[in-house]
């Protein structure tokens, strides 16, 4: 017992120094009774009193006769934590089991050998928190890690002829958590239609372990799930409506406490789908030389999304607009536009969507052109019956017969061409204002039906 020890601490504590009371300092005058537990057997225990080797290997236990800071250890356990026995004048204790958060804890204030103490004072970290006028203990209910910290008291202790103001030494409070803030995990990008599984990991204290947790998630700060006893949650297939920002929270059942996670965003994104050509309709006309602009779009898709032209399935430009610009025949044919994104954290998932066909007709010329080179077509081929009609009164007027001449005039009359036409003395006009000059062997149309031949046998047409 003469010898003093360095106490050396190492690895982790394991041997254990157990008080009774349980409560921390012990007092002296309370008996106290001190057990040490750990590895190995009882008779290798080893005792320290304030830093010095106290006593004999041997006993596990003892009772307490003197005040100091005892230790025990074990070979095959090490060091324990230090245990205080006080004989001060006035003592504030705490309950020797760990405390947690959600607890309560009651811390008293003693005067030596129990002698009477009043007008109380109880201070956090040198800051008064408390007075009493009578009474020597405080209660502290649903413990917070901001509960931690040193404490000590004051008071008024009478003795058996005075009474006299005194401190107690600090006494350290340490309130563990019961367990850690949740951390929220899940794919912060989803694509529509896939699962949804969002885990609240939250680890419970080695001190107790098995206490009961209740689980809550929200999306944008609305219950979507529990509380539960599972950890997870899962929303089987997703869809727009589930995009928003996602958080859980802890809850420990039968105390008031609760933590909640940060925040998570999940982004739920969309394939492409229903790419269309405007304008439309499906089939379109135009005329060599016009210019043509065309757009794709998509009803649904998240960004962003890229478009790819085709001309006969040939892939000709890209970008949602393409220009055509003095266009001719050889932009005639069939046109869709594809449309793409790529989805998830990587975009390893590609979506395209193709528009219905679009056919483009490209015609040389105008509408008025055309039209125009109809009406000629039909003016020349009016002048050649006319001419031919002409030319057979001619041959009939040198054969001389008076008695067909008449038969000219019939002829020409009934050509459909004549109407419309303006006669003169010696011309025929057409609708489109060609004069044809009948000449002096033609004049049988104004000297009367006796004159012309009456037919015209070559050309189909009898008397």
């Amino acid at each position: 017992m003469a010898r003093k020890v360095a106490l050396l601490l190492w690895g982790a504590q394991t041997t254990q120094l157990l008080v009774e009371p349980p409560w921390r300092p012990a007092v002296l005058w309370d008996q106290v009774t001190l057990t040490c537990q750990g590895s190995g057997t009882a008779s290798a225990t080893t005792w320290y009193k304030d830093m010095w080797r106290w006593g004999p290997k041997g006993p596990d236990h003892f009772t307490v006769t003197e005040s100091g800071t005892y230790h025990c250890d074990r070979p095959g356990s090490g060091l324990s934590p230090p245990m205080t026995v006080s004989d001060d004048d006035l003592v504030l204790q705490v309950p020797v089991p760990a405390l947690l958060e959600g607890d309560m804890v009651t811390l008293r204030c003693r005067g030596w050998w129990d002698k009477s103490v009043t007008s109380v004072s109880f201070y956090h970290d040198e800051k008064k928190v408390w007075e009493l006028r009578d009474g020597t203990e405080l209660s502290l209910s649903n413990l917070q890690l901001q509960h931690s910290g040193r404490y000590r008291c004051e008071g008024l202790v009478q003795s058996w002829f005075s009474v006299r103001s005194s401190v107690s030494s600090p006494v350290t409070v340490t309130v563990h958590e019961l367990f850690s803030v949740p951390v929220l995990e899940g794919p912060p990008e989803l694509t529509e239609g896939s699962p949804l599984t969002l885990i609240c990991l939250s680890t419970p204290s080695l001190l107790r372990p098995q206490a009961p947790l209740l689980y809550v998630f929200y999306r944008d700060r609305q219950v979507v799930g529990g509380p539960q006893w599972s950890p997870q949650l899962l929303v089987p297939t997703v869809g727009i409506s589930h995009s928003g920002n996602y958080s859980c929270q802890v809850r420990s059942e039968g105390v008031a406490l609760r933590k909640s996670s940060s925040q998570l965003r999940v982004t739920v994104h969309m394939p492409v789908a229903n790419a269309t050509i405007t304008p439309g309709p499906l089939s379109h006309q135009v005329r060599s030389g016009d210019p043509v602009t065309l757009r794709c779009s998509v009803q649904v898709g998240s960004a962003p999304v890229t478009f790819t032209w085709l001309h006969n399935g040939q892939e000709v430009a890209r970008g949602p607009l393409l220009e055509l610009r003095d266009i001719d025949v050889g932009h005639s044919g069939t046109y869709q536009c594809v449309a793409t994104n790529q989805l998830g954290q990587d975009g390893h998932r590609v979506f395209r969507a193709l528009s219905p066909e679009l056919a483009l007709t490209v015609t040389t010329g105008s509408p008025w052109v055309t039209a125009v080179a109809v009406n000629v077509g039909r003016t020349l081929l009016f002048l050649l019956l006319l001419l031919a009609v002409i030319g057979g009164c001619h041959w009939w007027h040198h054969r001389g017969a008076p008695q067909r001449r008449s038969r000219c005039w019939t002829l020409v009359s009934w050509a459909p061409s004549t109407q419309g036409m303006s006669t003169g003395s010696d011309r025929v006009t057409s609708p489109m204002g060609v004069a044809s000059h009948l000449g002096p062997h033609n004049r049988c149309l104004s000297q009367g039906p006796h004159r012309c031949p009456p037919a015209l046998p070559h050309l189909g047409i009898h008397k």
